[in-house]
This record gives structure tokens, sequence and C-alpha cells, in this order.
């Protein structure tokens, strides 16, 4: 059963902005990950955040530990900068060249409850691995990574080389045209919307997008696959964001 599964393209991720959502993008995009709430003000002005709701949504962000305050600036936690790092590295996935092994992960711990079983595996998904059949996870070993040895306490790891062809494990594995499709949907969003508040949901919605393709290696994949272009379009916006940010930080 494929287990990287896709949102329909009606569905694809396209949530409406809220004060929180605005002022996480705009953190999640920056180095270093902070920002004076008097750049905040400002920043998110464009998006139809006012002041007085700005700055509740900044302390209910606090008080849930999505950020941390020191003086008058604003900084990602210690959980959404791993978040930030997992998007960095949706954008510019390290790979090398695949010799057709596949990684294999075997869960052998066992009586965990369901929260735990949940956490793990969103985990073992986060590092682009697919399920198999229950407790059984795998991928091609193109990526330029090595597994967490936190695995270790509630798995093993394997190398393998599966009978089955790669072709058709891959298509069982990752339903690449669903992706694939609702990928072409974004792509077409991020073109067309014109208002601030639109782009920052669609592309939103296309890094939220790109954090679940399984960069699989070339050979692998459909000959049209819009992975790489919906990277570039993503990687264009953020950097029109740290030029605002820069803008209005030199006219602060």
């Amino acid at each position: 059963m494929p287990m990287n599964l896709s949102p329909e393209p009606e569905e694809a991720g396209l949530r409406p902005l809220s004060a929180r959502s605005v002022v996480l993008s705009l953190l999640l995009g920056a180095h270093p990950a902070e920002l004076p709430v008097k750049d905040l003000v400002r920043l998110v002005e464009p998006f139809g955040v006012g002041g007085s709701t700005l700055r509740a949504a900044l302390s209910r962000m606090v008080t849930a530990g999505d950020l941390r305050r020191t003086d008058a600036v604003y900084r990602l936690s210690d959980r959404l900068l791993a978040r930030q790092r997992r998007q960095d590295e949706a954008l510019r996935p390290g790979t090398r060249a695949w010799d057709g092994d596949w990684e294999m992960v075997v869960i052998t711990a066992t009586g965990r409850g369901p929260a735990e079983r949940a956490e793990l595996r969103s985990r073992l998904a986060a590092l682009r691995l697919a399920e198999l059949r229950e407790g059984v996870w795998l991928r091609p070993a193109n990526l330029d990574r090595a597994l967490p040895r936190l695995l270790g306490s509630v798995a093993r790891t394997y190398t393998a080389r599966p009978d089955e062809p790669a072709p058709d494990l891959v298509a069982r594995l990752w339903p690449l045209d669903a992706w694939a499709g609702t990928a072409r949907t974004l792509l077409a969003r991020t073109a067309t919307a014109r208002t601030p508040a639109d782009r920052l949901t669609a592309y939103a919605a296309a890094v939220r997008h790109l954090l679940t393709d399984p960069v699989l290696p070339p050979g692998l994949l459909p000959a049209d696959w819009p992975g790489d272009a919906l990277r570039a379009a993503y990687a264009g916006y953020q950097r029109e964001l740290t030029a605002s940010v820069g803008r209005r930080e030199r006219a602060a």
C-alpha cells in the first residue's frame, strides 16, 4: 500500500492564512530565524495582519513553545528550528549516484502506545522512507545522509537488493502520479497568485508538499517529474522574502 500519500490537487494544502502561519512562514524563511517585533509589524502588514492581531498571536506562540522571546526579538524554538532544517533540506536535498541498493528499516520494538507509533511513523516518513508492510520501511539508497542513530533503539537497519524490479516497487510505495498532479496544481497557483496573501498561501503549500517528495533516483521518476520546478519556484519566492526583510531592516 503506498504510504507517502499526497493530497488531491483540489486539497493541495492551500490553507487560509492566519497570523501564526504568516509569522512562521517569515521566520522559517529567515536565516537566522529571528526578527524584532518592529520588523514583524511591518512585514505582516501586506498580508492583512494588524499590529494588535500580531501581538496576540506572538503571545500565544511563545506560550505554546513555538517562539522564544529575548527583549523585543522573536526566535523560532528548537522544535521549529528542526522544521526549518527539514524545509531547507527539502529545497536542496543531498543525493548521490544510485547503485541499486535500498535502505531498509525494520521496526523491532514492541509494546509502544498509539502516540509513540504515530510519532515513529512520522519520523520515518520525514526521512523519505515508505512502508512496504507494517514495520518494514525502505527506499532507494540515493540520499546523501545517514539514518539517525536513535533509530537503533526501536529498529534495525539494513542495505537490501530487492528481487522485485525497482520501478514496480517504487510504484507500490509512492503514488507518483498523485504527487506530480498536486505539484503541477501548486505551480499553477504560484504563477497566478497576485496578492501577497495569495502568494504566501500558495508557496507555503508548495514547501509543505516538497517535504513529501520522495527524491527518488532520476531513472525511477517519470520523465516530466515537477519536483525540481517546484523547488526552483519556492527558492525564488524565499529569496524575495529575504530581500524584503533586508530592505525593511535598512529602512528602519
